[in-house]
């Protein structure tokens, strides 16, 4: 098969087109022909050196495809209401730049008839991301209200439409005036313009004083100080990356008054049953409203798989709203 591999750490251009062997699926494994790959920051990370692969893992990346099963397990499959021949999207811990991908029946879902694979390979990454750290860690209920720090990253436009399909009131920031158009567009209530506004005293005005009830931060560094000063009584604070550096000073004082919880994660190394449980809720929770059309694909570009650098470097460029996918048509 085809597959997009990593010839060596460093920029774009060690992406590379090679050939490997067809992968074979194990218990509790399906074969899928892929159609589609979804590009990730972890990828552009795992390329320069600075996400390591799980143990056990396939050493190309790629976390998120869509196609068709192949073969499989089948007890597995039929526990999970799936067959060969069926169309899915998978999370999986590597491998996804390749022609042929084995994903853990557990992290399969079906794909919603009204999408193409494209739009489904969009999905696996964001929205497994959003779901454990927004509703299952952050605990974000309907009348409360989110902060998105990148509104329009591919996490950012997923947590726009989930937060708002599901009851809660959106806030988020982006880097320039186009860019928050498009945060509104896609549902959210306000967007701010980082590069121009202070979002600590713009969050105060827009809550009228009262604070954000969860943030979403995937800058970390010194945005964690002046989130906290975002956040109401009995706020949470989640971070999923660390693009503004690892360290960050904080009063301490702060979180004790007003009980804040600061807490973060990530999802490649966990153990499959986590992560089934989490394509289990977004089957019931989140897939109808896909399903629906209330929350939809948000796709910037599609590249040939053997684009891989080119999609790598818009990637880098931040210019994106929305995801990147590799076609392997």
């Amino acid at each position: 098969m085809q597959a997009v591999e990593i010839s060596a750490f460093g920029g774009p251009e060690v992406l590379r087109l090679t050939e490997r062997p067809v992968p074979a699926a194990g218990a509790g494994e399906v074969l899928i022909r892929v159609s589609a790959s979804g590009v990730n920051r972890p990828d552009v990370l795992q390329r320069t050196g600075n996400y390591p692969v799980p143990p056990g893992a396939s050493d190309l990346p790629g976390l998120e495809v869509a196609g068709v099963i192949a073969s499989g397990d089948a007890e597995a499959m039929a526990a999970a209401g799936l067959q060969v021949g069926d169309r899915v999207c998978a999370l999986v811990a590597g491998g996804g730049y390749a022609q042929w991908c084995v994903a853990p029946v557990g992290q399969c879902l079906p794909v919603p008839e009204s999408l193409d694979d494209i739009a489904a390979a969009s999905l696996p990454e964001t929205f497994f991301t959003v779901w454990s750290n927004v509703f299952d860690r952050a605990r974000l209920q309907p009348g409360e209200t989110l902060l998105i720090q990148g509104g329009t990253s591919g996490i950012g436009v997923t947590a726009i439409q989930m937060a708002k399909a599901l009851g809660a009131r959106v806030i988020a920031t982006a880097g320039s005036d186009d860019k928050c158009a498009a945060c509104l567009a896609l549902g959210a209530d306000h967007a701010i313009n980082y590069k121009t506004q202070d979002f600590v005293t713009a969050v105060a005005d827009i809550t009228d004083g009262q604070g954000v009830n969860v943030v979403l931060d995937m800058v970390a560094g010194s945005y964690v100080a002046r989130e906290l000063d975002c956040l109401a009584e009995d706020g949470r604070l989640v971070i999923i990356a660390v693009q503004g550096g690892v360290k960050a000073e904080i009063n301490a004082g702060m979180v004790l008054r007003r009980r804040l919880t600061i807490t973060g994660s990530t999802l490649r190394p966990r153990p499959l049953a986590f992560k089934t449980a989490i394509a289990q809720s977004l089957r019931e929770h989140v897939w109808p409203l896909l399903a629906d059309g209330r929350v939809q694909p948000v796709i910037y570009r599609v590249f040939p798989a053997a684009e891989a650098a080119q999609a790598h470097e818009l990637m880098e460029s931040n210019r994106h709203i929305g995801k990147i996918v590799l076609s392997w048509a």
